[in-house]
């Protein structure tokens, strides 16, 4: 199994990207937010999903692993294949689809493109536990700074999976080095020491 290409972006079609990784093309459909992200001959990293069919062999890129876990999450519920899956994500952030799912608010799936009414109510009756913490990474804690980095990281860990005490415990050991840091860095140093 691929868990992640890095190399250039090459090519870049609708709802799919070229990267190059040491003289050989990888075609990777993506979602429409992540394609945003790719501009022509940057170096990038990828996380991956591969698909085996019968007739085919397809990759799946994301630029989160946020992304990927909802991804993994979706081609899990009842009709709902990869391709699907990669265009509700294009119509939809994953933390957006999280909260929609945990509310149950169905009238807001059903406006994303490629999710019916039976869909949409299929999506909560399976995902409603399984994006719960996601949903509540996306919900603002009261108090919290807005848009301060702190709880942009907090956010991002407890989204991961970490419990928001983790979280808070990780933010806080990082509390005096956040300082010209971006939230990137930041979560891989965070990381890193919660993993040991």
């Amino acid at each position: 199994m691929i868990a992640h290409l890095e190399g250039m972006v090459v090519e870049k079609r609708d709802g799919a990207v070229v990267i190059d990784v040491n003289g050989v093309g990888y075609l990777l459909h993506v979602s429409g937010t992540t394609l945003a992200t790719l501009p022509p001959g940057a170096r990038v990293r990828l996380r991956t999903y591969m698909h085996v069919r019968e007739d085919a062999l397809d990759l799946f890129g994301f630029s989160t692993e946020e992304e990927e876990a909802v991804f993994r999450e979706l081609i899990g519920v009842k009709n709902v294949g990869p391709r699907a899956a990669q265009n509700i994500l294009s119509g939809i952030e994953p933390r957006d689809l999280a909260a929609a799912v945990a509310s149950g608010d169905v009238a807001r799936l059903t406006k994303v493109p490629g999710i019916g009414k039976k869909t949409a109510e299929r999506l909560v009756v399976e995902l409603k536990d399984k994006l719960a913490t996601l949903a509540r990474a996306a919900s603002p804690r009261p108090g919290a700074h807005k848009g301060g980095i702190g709880e942009q990281l907090e956010q991002a860990l407890v989204g991961l999976g970490y419990r928001p005490q983790q979280a808070t415990l990780a933010v806080e050991a990082l509390a005096g080095a956040t300082e010209g840091r971006t939230l990137d860095d930041l979560l891989r140093e965070a990381l890193k020491r919660l993993r040991g």
